[in-house]
């Protein structure tokens, strides 16, 4: 029986010794583990040809490390580019604010810094094991989507989210061919021209 392939995780966080000393022991831990300091390098991550599955993030990243809104800006970046990415937020941000915009985004989980190693790796286990239902999910014809939408909209906007996620997944999981695409999600091509038209979709350069 071949060996399992090491689960691929990348480090979002500015404090270099602590992004070094995690990346250190989620390593022997069994992972595979790449680091970046700022948001612009995450995304460069996320656009190589092995992009993470798991995802560790902080929350407060330079320019703006006291606030929460380059690390949101990164979930959001992430969860479009690479939609079944697992993050697991990390943040010593105001907990209550973080937890909930962290959630609200998509995100797997959230812990509170300082978070013991074996609460890290336990987290990690989780959202791998969940990756995991989820590419087999796949396999089957069928998805699991995260929607968070404002009850007082209405269903209209829950379907208009379902839909645009259901089409960015779809786009990611098959290299955006648009005739793939179009076979997976019972549409013809016109149909996925018209989605991408209607969410302002672009292939990622």
């Amino acid at each position: 029986m071949p060996a399992r392939a090491a689960p691929f995780l990348l480090i979002v966080e500015d404090d270099l010794a602590l992004a070094g000393y995690l990346a250190s022991v989620l390593g022997d831990a069994g992972f595979a583990v790449q680091q970046a300091h700022d948001r612009a390098t995450a995304l460069a991550c996320l656009a190589s040809d092995t992009p993470p599955s798991l995802i560790l993030l902080d929350l407060g990243l330079p320019p703006a490390p006291s606030t929460m809104a380059e690390g949101l800006a990164f979930l959001d970046d992430c969860l479009r580019q690479t939609p079944s990415t697992k993050l697991i937020v990390l943040t010593g941000q105001d907990e209550r604010a973080a937890a909930l915009e962290a959630v609200r985004r998509g995100a797997f989980d959230f812990l509170v810094k300082p978070a013991a190693v074996a609460t890290i790796i336990q987290a990690l286990r989780r959202a791998e094991l969940f990756s995991g239902e989820e590419v087999r999910m796949a396999e089957a014809g069928e998805a699991r989507l995260h929607l968070t939408t404002r009850l007082d909209e209405g269903p209209k906007e829950a379907a208009s989210a379902a839909e645009e996620q259901l089409l960015r997944r779809a786009l990611v999981e098959t290299g955006y061919n648009i005739a793939e695409t179009g076979r997976r999600l019972g549409m013809a091509r016109e149909h996925v021209y018209y989605y991408l038209n209607k969410y302002g979709i672009r292939r990622p350069e």
